[in-house]
């Protein structure tokens, strides 16, 4: 099989996989409560990726600094971020989640740039798409402003944070990259990490106690571990490998017309022009702002030069 084929396979798969994993939080929650259904998935997955990377020869972190990232990137992409899109989708479609996390790309761009770290400075296409995105979403709650007022917005406003917080954990991440530990490593650590605090905040909401563990909520759990967590993760480092950044990122995409077709298609849910419109509006910010050349800050010009 040619390398093209390869990254062809492994494209697709982060396209669908990743996509219907919105699917089977939003069965899983039904079953499980939010916090148990992503401490059980990210522990055992964490679990089978660490057995995994050892097996690749990737070594565990060797510094303070490596440890202190990935348990701080894994509380916050994984048990913060994560956690409130499987805790916002009792309350919303698979479909609506998706769309909202696409707004991810609008967030990263801007803290991207305000974070100070940063070679760029903010730029007003930026803080225009984010507003244009934003709007999109609020076309998923309501058109009017009765229907804005009466609407139920714990869904809608956990998936704002959880995109923020997967913004800020993913800019912490290139900002304090692990030096002594590989990609697979790094992940099962996350997850690891992520896992142990989604653990602990179900056993403080007393979630194991009202847990009816069943065989679709097993189920759920089980595609979330391996095709999620395992295959669509190793799937999206290859590509990572053998793609720009930027190229790799248009997966958000596809997950999201993943997403809206698996969601009506097997749990029924509605899908009506305003969705299709909202998607439009979001992805064609994110579009927009990932075209828009930022301006270099003029100190870390200066500063090079």
């Amino acid at each position: 099989m040619s390398t093209g084929t390869r990254i062809a396979i492994a494209y697709a798969i982060v396209c669908v996989v990743w996509g219907s994993t919105y699917l089977a939080i939003r069965i899983g929650v039904h079953h499980l409560p939010p916090a148990l259904l992503g401490g059980v998935r990210f522990v055992i997955a964490g679990l089978l990726l660490i057995a995994i990377a050892r097996m690749r020869g990737d070594r565990l972190p060797t510094t303070r600094a490596d440890w202190q990232t990935n348990v701080i990137v894994g509380v916050l992409l994984l048990a913060g971020a994560n956690g409130l899109v499987m805790w916002a989708e009792q309350y919303v479609t698979s479909g609506v989640a998706s769309i909202f996390v696409v707004t991810v790309a609008l967030w990263l761009a801007v803290f991207d740039a305000v974070i100070p770290g940063s070679s760029s400075r903010p730029t007003p296409i930026q803080f225009v798409a984010l507003f244009v995105g934003f709007t999109g979403t609020l076309l998923l709650v309501g058109t009017s402003f009765e229907e804005l007022r009466a609407a139920d917005w714990r869904g809608p406003a956990a998936l704002t944070v959880a995109s923020i917080l997967w913004s800020m954990g993913s800019i912490y991440s290139q900002r304090h990259a692990p030096k002594t530990s590989g990609p697979y490593m790094n992940s099962a650590l996350q997850q690891l990490a992520g896992g142990v605090v989604l653990l602990l905040i179900a056993t403080g909401a007393g979630e194991w106690r009202t847990a009816s563990f069943d065989w679709i909520g097993a189920a759920a759990v089980l595609y979330l571990i391996v095709f999620g967590s395992i295959i669509g993760f190793t799937a999206f480092v290859y590509i990572l490998k053998h793609m720009s950044a930027t190229m790799a990122g248009t997966y958000a995409y596809a997950n999201t017309v993943v997403a809206v077709f698996l969601g009506w298609a097997l749990l029924g849910e509605q899908v009506t022009g305003r969705t299709f419109l909202s998607m439009a509006i979001v992805i064609g910010a994110v579009i927009w702002v990932r075209a828009a050349r930022r301006r270099p800050d003029p100190d870390s010009a200066s500063a090079r030069s």
